[in-house]
């Protein structure tokens, strides 16, 4: 038997066509992070890192979400109650250098301490940004389809999946692997910033970009529209800024790797397989 309609179960149609419209466009938000991965292994494609490792790092990457969302909030709760509120300047800075920058740097980084620091894989210097970037990597993919699935609209989905495609989601990746190459550089060779002076570079950066995301809704209220229009410049000239500053770590890192492991080969060969044992 025909079941009948009527204008109440179109109107459930469409609504339960738009909303899984919206969550399918969601789910694509882990793309951009996806092909960024692939795009960090082929630098490392001469000695590449196991796959399983990889694998392991981006997913704790995706976990490290869970403490950041919890330390943010207490941040903002308690701390944050004697600050000004987010949409102040003072407000904007704090959220955006000590709630965001701060706690998600801290997070992502924990991963690569606790899950591949003390691993003999992790063997040389490329191994900093390769493994950082996995980290940094799983957290945006869970971050970018959290921020898709908070869109409204199918319109501001697509602006925000464009956006943090090309900003955001390389920005997390780059701005961890600042801190995975600093570390590295001081565990192999003595030198660089370290892990602090990593992490410290990679909030200044983080927290640059979102500060200037962040400081357009003080600007809007006081009436300066023109330079709240004008700030979404600055997310585009960091992440521009942190690609140049990262690939030169990625150079160098595959240089001296590159020299090392040559050094090695050569030192092998004259060893001979009878003296090798």
């Amino acid at each position: 038997m025909c079941q009948a309609t009527g204008p109440d179960d179109a109107v459930r149609g469409h609504t339960y066509g738009r909303v899984n419209a919206n969550v399918q466009v969601a789910l694509s938000g882990v793309i951009p992070a996806l092909v960024a991965m692939w795009i960090v292994d082929r630098l490392d494609r001469k000695r590449p890192e196991p796959a399983s490792t990889r694998r392991l790092v981006a997913f704790v990457g995706m976990l490290s979400v869970i403490p950041a969302i919890l330390l943010e909030r207490w941040l903002i709760s308690d701390i944050g109650a004697s600050v000004a509120p987010q949409f102040t300047y003072q407000g904007a800075s704090y959220h955006a250098f000590v709630v965001a920058a701060g706690v998600e740097e801290a997070c992502k980084i924990a991963v690569v301490y606790w899950i591949v620091w003390r691993r003999p894989e992790f063997d040389e210097r490329m191994d900093g940004i390769v493994y950082a970037a996995r980290a940094g990597l799983g957290f945006a993919l869970v971050e970018n389809v959290g921020y898709l699935l908070g869109q409204e609209s199918i319109q501001g989905q697509l602006y925000v999946w464009v956006a943090r495609a090309l900003l955001a989601v390389p920005g997390h990746a780059m701005w961890t692997g600042m801190i995975g190459y600093m570390a590295a550089r001081r565990r192999f060779d003595g030198k660089g910033l370290g892990l602090i002076g990593g992490y410290l570079l990679a909030v200044a950066f983080h927290g640059a970009y979102d500060c200037a995301v962040f400081i357009q809704q003080p600007l809007h209220f006081e009436g300066h529209d023109a330079a709240s229009s004008m700030m979404i410049l600055v997310p585009i000239a960091l992440t521009l800024t942190a690609f140049f500053v990262v690939r030169s770590m990625a150079r160098t890192a595959l240089r001296l790797d590159d020299a090392e492991a040559a050094t090695r080969a050569v030192a092998a060969a004259q060893a001979g397989p009878g003296q090798l044992n």
